[in-house]
């Protein structure tokens, strides 16, 4: 109806009241709008009110207009505006939506002097009740509806809406009004109560400082009365009383002196330590005290004060290590200031002498024992309380420093100062082997020092190394937890001064292996000190070899062990009996390689210099002016020049030695002929990441029509796809011919499938699904040999003694060794037909003796 929408839009104006302060001055109070055009709105006119989004819209009256007045008229009472005064005595009002303004009040005009005063005012008067104010609303609403004809009933429910409506408004205005009001309130709360906080400690220090100065003055006058007692006793004049005082009661004349300083102390002291509590409690609002103009919200945006000084505090301590001790001494240091103050306030003792009793309260609890006094011991029990809170944190502080750096001790945190050790960056499961040879290789030097960088704790490796229960031999092996990657840990084990350095390759995927090595070498380039030792990396996959040798340069040596392991692998099994070979030679336990210059072999022929060693064998030369290239088994004339090195083996670094050359007899080779190849059949179980390699070697080695047969787990389509990632096309392959059979080997059905009798040789690979898991993997391999037995026979054959010697012939070692260079092959021990075991670099090489023609040699030759 549109009574009921007059009476919304009323509503909605008059409860909607922004201004948070209804009693605000003139100068905050509401200006009327500039309106660009205003014009009389009537119902004749058919205009529809948009609604309350409307602008401020002028508004007619049809009434007369009101009489004069100059009175205050309030807007919050309308009841009181005569009829027919327009929209309560305005000419104008805003939307609804923005809601009721209070207007600015009118005050009465001064009447010039002389005028007649103004009348009384008038008893008031019934006055009819409001018009209907909806105006145009009503129109809008009702078009058949006109501001001139309103029914009776209708003005009687407005007379009777009006008053509801304005007691609503004015309730609903109370919130704004409260809000503002609590808003300053508060502030004005905390001012008050930080007044008179102040005001009460002013009152209590003059208070006390009264009672202090009434105790003073009574003391005063008993002491007065005293002397005049005194001095009417001994007769004395009261002119002369001042001279019996001066010479005999200076020090009480000096106690009345000092009773203003010992007062000051005193309140000085209470005041330094209550300060401390005041500030912890008001410290947030010390800002708000500095910077009153700012908004609450500004405020309550910035962090408060407390948070900012304990921020800043942790800060200190976090970068500061001596923070705490600083802390600990200033703490000391103002309880022994605020000690001796305290006690010179409440002693006879000078200001020296009470600081001197603060620190022995400090320093021993005990000493307060003696005090005499309240106050003097008050004091001190209080000083000797602080002094053992102090001792007590000096303790903890003693106690975590010592905790600290035995932690550090423990955990492999502190420096190695060595120099000429080897260094060995990374831990896997091959470390303990290669503790080993090392220990092995130091024991001719009366032992070295093996220093371990991993990414490990440190009570862990020492645990794993003292579970190998090997004698190291006075080599000793410490261990460093920390990244080899990180250059502060590479300093920390003195890289730069290590004699030579090892990089293990991690027991994970090998492209992930190579990348952490290669970013291990990057760091060790990045050295500032330089290395002074050569660095040897371990190579999971040899396609990353040529990477790390870019960015290492000539200083870096890679070795790629899964690549050798398959290459030794393969020529042990084309040559029973070369394993245990291999494994002399390439451990430290028997004759192994070196390479010594020795000068005066300079200018000598390889052939002779091959029997200048009594004690070694050469096997080949290092060329000095070929960047240091070293040739195996050089030519007979090859001549040795300055600086070039010679490649032996023998039996340690220190026991061989050029010797005055041998008489040889040089004799007659047999005429025996190469050995023919003939094909074979090999047999691989398992599947190994680089095949590929494998049998790139093994196609090198064997003869045309040979096989060789895999068997494993993967799919026949999985690998040629995988030989296919690796390089190799099976069909451009000459000599061997691959045979494809799936199968378990730790299985003995599956084996029992497979013509192992036929079989020349029988390789067992590591396989790539547990190639991870290294004990896992010997598991599998063990498991594999045990279930085929016979493999070739265990009798060795590498060279037999026809092409050397004839049955029973006499020679020494040294003359089988000249027939071998007539073979471009050189002789570095032997096998005894009744002996399992052979012997390499074998000793009284010039003893001759009978050979047998079931004898095998072991030797150095380019070929078959």
């Amino acid at each position: 109806m549109p009574e009921s929408d007059g009476d919304a839009s009323q509503s909605s104006n008059s409860t909607s009241d922004p201004n948070p302060n209804p009693n605000s001055s003139a100068r905050n109070g509401e200006s009327a709008p500039q309106l660009k055009k205003s014009r009389t709105i009537s119902a004749a006119t058919g205009a529809v009110f948009p609604g309350p989004l409307h602008p401020a819209i002028r508004r007619s009256s049809t009434g007369p207009l009101p009489p004069p007045r100059r009175l205050t008229v309030a807007v919050d009472n309308p009841s009181d505006a005569p009829p027919n005064a327009g929209a309560f005595d305005r000419e104008w009002c805003f939307p609804s939506f923005l809601g009721p303004y209070p207007s600015r009040p009118r005050t009465a005009a001064r009447a010039p002097a002389g005028a007649r005063p103004p009348p009384a005012p008038r008893r008031p008067e019934p006055r009819p009740p409001l018009p209907d104010r909806k105006g145009p609303a009503g129109a809008a609403s009702s078009p058949h509806r006109t501001l001139a004809r309103v029914s009776e009933a209708e003005k009687k429910k407005e007379a009777v809406k009006r008053p509801l409506v304005l007691e609503e408004r004015k309730q609903l205005s109370l919130p704004s009004s409260t809000s503002a009001a609590s808003a300053g309130g508060a502030a004005l709360r905390f001012d008050n109560s930080l007044i008179l906080l102040l005001l009460l400690v002013v009152s209590v220090s003059c208070a006390l400082f009264a009672v202090s100065q009434r105790k003073r003055v009574l003391e005063l006058e008993q002491e007065i009365n005293n002397i005049r007692q005194l001095c009417r006793g001994n007769g004395v004049d009261s002119d002369d009383g001042v001279k019996i005082l001066q010479p005999e009661d200076r020090n009480s004349i000096t106690y009345f002196g000092n009773i203003d300083s010992r007062t000051v102390v005193l309140y000085t002291v209470v005041i330094s330590l209550a300060t401390p509590f005041f500030l912890f409690k008001y410290l947030d609002h010390l800002p708000q005290l500095k910077t009153p103009s700012k908004s609450m919200k500004n405020n309550e945006e910035e962090a408060p004060l407390k948070k900012r000084i304990a921020y800043t505090v942790d800060v200190f301590f976090s970068m500061y290590p001596y923070a705490k001790l600083l802390a600990l001494l200033f703490a000391t240091v103002l309880l022994i200031g605020f000690g001796g103050l305290a006690l010179y306030a409440v002693s006879d003792a000078s200001i020296s002498e009470a600081l001197w009793l603060s620190w022995s309260f400090v320093a021993d609890s005990g000493n307060h024992a003696d005090q005499v006094g309240l106050g003097p011991r008050i004091v001190s029990v209080s000083i000797s309380s602080g002094g053992m809170l102090i001792f007590a944190m000096m303790l903890g502080l003693v106690s975590d420093a010592i905790s600290e750096k035995v932690d550090s001790w423990r955990k492999g945190k502190s420096e190695v100062i060595e120099s000429n050790h080897i260094l060995i960056l990374g831990w896997s499961d091959k470390l303990g082997s290669l503790l080993k040879q090392l220990a092995i290789a130091n024991k001719s030097l009366g032992g070295g020092v093996v220093v371990v960088l991993a990414e490990r704790d440190k009570e862990e490796m020492e645990m794993d190394i003292a579970k190998l229960e090997f004698d190291f031999m006075k080599t000793s092996v410490i261990c460093r937890s920390g990244s080899p990657l990180i250059l502060a840990d590479l300093k920390k084990v003195s890289v730069s001064k290590a004699r030579a350095i090892i990089v293990l390759a991690a027991d994970e995927n090998a492209d992930q292996s190579d990348a952490r090595a290669l970013r291990v070498v990057l760091s060790l380039t990045g050295v500032k000190e330089g290395l002074r030792g050569h660095v040897v990396v371990e190579m999971s996959d040899l396609d990353n070899e040529p990477l790390v040798k870019l960015v290492g340069g000539e200083l870096i040596e890679t070795v790629v062990a899964h690549d050798v392991i398959g290459r030794l692998m393969i020529q042990c099994a084309l040559q029973p009996g070369l394993a245990q070979i291999w494994e002399d030679i390439l451990g430290f336990e028997n004759a192994e390689f070196y390479i010594k210059r020795w000068p005066q072999l300079d200018g000598m022929h390889f052939e002779d210099v091959l029997i200048s060693f009594p004690d070694a064998v050469p096997c080949g030369v290092k060329v000095a002016a070929n960047d240091g290239k070293i040739i195996i088994n050089p030519d007979d004339n090859y001549v040795l020049n300055d600086g070039d090195e010679i490649l032996v083996i023998a039996e340690d670094d220190d026991t061989y030695a050029p010797g005055p050359l041998p008489e040889v007899r040089r004799g007659f080779l047999p005429n025996a002929p190469c050995p023919r190849k003939y094909p074979e059949k090999i047999l691989f179980c398992g599947w190994r990441r680089d095949i590929d390699d494998m049998i790139m070697v093994l196609e090198a080695f064997l003869a045309p029509n040979s096989e060789l047969w895999l068997f494993n787990e993967v799919p026949e389509k999985e690998r040629e796809k995988k030989l296919a990632d690796g390089g190799l096309d099976p069909l451009r392959l000459i000599n061997i011919k691959l045979v494809h059979k799936e199968g378990n080997a730790v299985i003995r059905r599956h084996l029992e499938s497979l013509p192992l009798e036929t079989f020349d040789s029988i390789l067992i690979l590591a396989d790539e699904s547990v190639e991870d898991s290294i004990v896992h993997s010997d598991s599998r391999s063990l498991a594999t040999l045990l279930l085929i037995r016979d493999i070739q026979g265990n009798e060795l054959r590498i060279r037999p003694a026809e092409y050397y010697l004839y049955e029973q012939e006499e020679l020494c070692f040294y003359d089988i060794m000249v027939r071998g260079r007539e073979r471009q092959e050189i002789v570095i021990g032997y096998r005894l037909a009744n002996t399992d075991n052979a012997i390499i670099n074998p000793t009284h090489k010039s003893e001759i003796r009978k050979w047998s023609l079931d004898d095998v040699f072991v030797v150095i030759s380019n070929g078959e």
